[in-house]
């Protein structure tokens, strides 16, 4: 009596395709991400959580945008989900079946790292940033990337009959551990730089040079009690110190927001309803993002020289 051959559960049979899917559209997150960072812009978000996030040193490995790895990461899980498939079964059955053997092991650790890297992230996420902005601390593209890892590593564990469970457990073990260790020494190391001034933080020096107009407005500025708020982290601040100058700078009035920060008032800058950086305020006004002299001049009501050399 013929039997009939058992067909393979529908998840196995497509999860190659769904992994790759997965896959990306992480690489589409984290290439978007990757895209604003390099070419200067930012990310469009619901809240200022996005750019708080995506502009603190966490952000950042080596100096280089962390977004960066992700999407390599992302894409490297594509092409190994992908590349057996390229190879058919009837033409070259066995380079096939090798193929899968390779990239199912190579999906499994990747996906594992993947996936406590991201849950470390959103550790800090929580930790550094949420639980001192609340919901203006969250990150949506970073929570979007931890669901796609997550997926990937679910999709990865349930989308072929695995021979030797015991083999895998102690495998994923070991990746986890290497990625936990690697993790930490890298933050800590970047931790350890942006703390080598004692132990308060406030950021890039101020390198351009002040003209007597820049002067002059902050001077004006400082005499009306205008305020600029702000993150040693934040790169769009460092680009406002800059349009002022040295000396220009040294008047404005500067209230850190950062709670790491120097001379931190994090609480001041909550009662004020501060949700993104820079954000001055001036004459009772709140202007968000970074502005022009010429910007602040005419907020201001200042009335002195307007030949600015940098901002204007």
């Amino acid at each position: 009596m013929s039997s009939r051959r058992r067909q393979a559960p529908w998840i196995h049979r497509n999860s190659r395709l769904l992994i790759a899917a997965v896959a990306i559209l992480g690489a589409l997150n984290t290439g978007y991400i990757t895209a604003t960072k390099l070419f200067g812009g930012e990310a469009a978000c619901p809240t200022s959580g996005c750019e708080q996030v995506l502009s603190s040193p966490y952000a950042y490995l080596f100096g280089i945008p962390l977004s960066l790895f992700g999407l390599l990461a992302y894409a490297g899980m594509a092409v190994f989900a992908l590349a057996p498939l390229a190879v058919s079964p009837d033409k070259n059955k066995p380079l096939r079946t090798e193929l899968e053997n390779w990239t199912w092991l190579l999906l499994f650790v990747g996906s594992t790292a993947m996936l406590v890297f991201s849950g470390y992230l959103m550790y800090i996420m929580a930790s550094q940033f949420v639980a001192v902005y609340g919901a203006s601390g969250i990150c949506y593209y970073c929570i979007a990337s931890a669901l796609f890892a997550l997926t990937l590593f679910v999709l990865t564990l349930i989308g072929r009959a695995w021979d030797d469970v015991g083999q895998l457990l102690f495998t994923g073990i070991i990746v986890a551990m290497v990625t936990i260790v690697g993790t930490l020494g890298v933050y800590a190391n970047i931790g350890g730089s942006a703390t080598a001034d004692a132990s308060s933080q406030s950021g890039p020096a101020v390198t351009s040079t002040s003209g007597q107009a820049e002067i002059a407005l902050a001077k004006h500025l400082a005499s009306i009690d205008a305020k600029m708020y702000g993150a040693y982290w934040c790169p769009h601040c460092h680009d406002q110190k800059q349009l002022f100058g040295q000396q220009a700078w040294r008047e404005i009035t500067y209230v850190e927001c950062a709670p790491d920060g120097q001379n931190a008032q994090p609480d001041v800058c909550t009662a004020q309803g501060i949700e993104g950086y820079p954000t001055w305020e001036v004459n009772g006004r709140k202007l968000s993002g970074t502005q022009t002299l010429q910007q602040l001049a005419e907020a201001s009501g200042y009335q002195g020289p307007t030949n600015f050399q940098i901002g204007g």
